[in-house]
């Protein structure tokens, strides 16, 4: 007895632990197989669908309609144990057609509670195509709002991109705007400068013709005052030659020297106006 006792127990040891190992590893699994909390959203959605909720409800009542057939086929079982132990110990007509009755009972029983598990297995097949197609439906929802998450995000991202090269651009233009607008200013200050030049030199030349008439006019005044004296002059030098023919030799003499003095003039103003000429067609280019 002794020796069975310790085969028993060194049989059991590793019983224990492979109950003990088996008891663990479904811990394992547990904790491995937890559900992302997009899966969980899908589950939940497809859950609180309609069609899943109906689906739910007709397979609850149809589990609770099971279970009192279930019962009472237990009850009539019962019923049906204690005719026979009657009929055994008495077997009369009245105990032997209480077991008949008894027996067309359990029958019947049975063919409900096989026909209500019929109906439980369709109730629990319609329950999970309708959970299928939630979750088919569910999966579809979320892939559009991820969708529409994505480009929105992606909308975001390429406003903010575009931001950022259109400040960088915007920069770059107003530089290149600002180096061609310094270029135009400098061109533009030149022209002005030589067009002021330009005036300066024509101020100048008009100055400097202004100044030579007057000298023209101060020389003409000077010979028409000393003209006078020189027509006397040459009466008296005309007289002592030929006193007899004065006043024809003077009136010979006058217009050669109106001549000369008109020659000289025009010598002096054609410089003058060649320059002013010049002055007037580079002010004009």
């Amino acid at each position: 007895m002794a020796t069975a006792k310790k085969k028993t127990t060194a049989k059991k040891a590793p019983a224990a632990r492979k109950k003990s190992a088996a008891k663990k590893r479904p811990a394992a699994k547990r904790t491995a197989a937890k559900k992302s909390p997009a899966k969980n959203s899908i589950v939940k959605r497809a859950a609180a669908s309609p069609s899943v909720v109906r689906a739910k409800d007709s397979l609850d009542k149809l589990q609770k309609s099971l279970d009192a057939e279930k019962q009472a086929l237990k009850q009539v079982k019962d019923k049906l144990e204690s005719a026979r132990k009657q009929v055994s110990s008495n077997a009369t007509a009245a105990n032997k057609r209480a077991v008949k009755t008894a027996r067309n009972v359990v029958e019947r029983t049975n063919s409900r509670v096989r026909t209500m598990r019929g109906k439980v297995g369709d109730a629990r097949q319609m329950l999970a195509e309708s959970m299928e197609a939630a979750r088919l439906q569910a999966k579809k929802l979320a892939a559009e709002e991820k969708l529409l998450a994505r480009k929105a995000e992606l909308f975001a991202k390429a406003e903010a991109d575009k931001a950022k090269s259109m400040a960088l651009h915007a920069e770059q233009w107003i530089k290149a705007r600002a180096r061609a607008d310094a270029k135009k200013v400098a061109a533009f200050e030149k022209r002005l400068e030589r067009e002021i030049a330009a005036a300066e030199r024509k101020l100048k030349a008009k100055a400097k013709a202004a100044e030579k008439k007057a000298e023209a006019k101060a020389k003409k005044a000077a010979k028409k005052r000393g003209a006078p004296k020189r027509k006397a002059a040459a009466k008296t030098t005309a007289a002592k030659k030929s006193p007899g023919r004065p006043k024809s030799a003077a009136k010979k003499k006058a217009p050669a020297k109106k001549k000369a003095t008109r020659k000289k003039a025009v010598a002096r103003k054609a410089p003058a106006k060649r320059a002013a000429a010049k002055k007037k067609s580079a002010a004009k280019r």
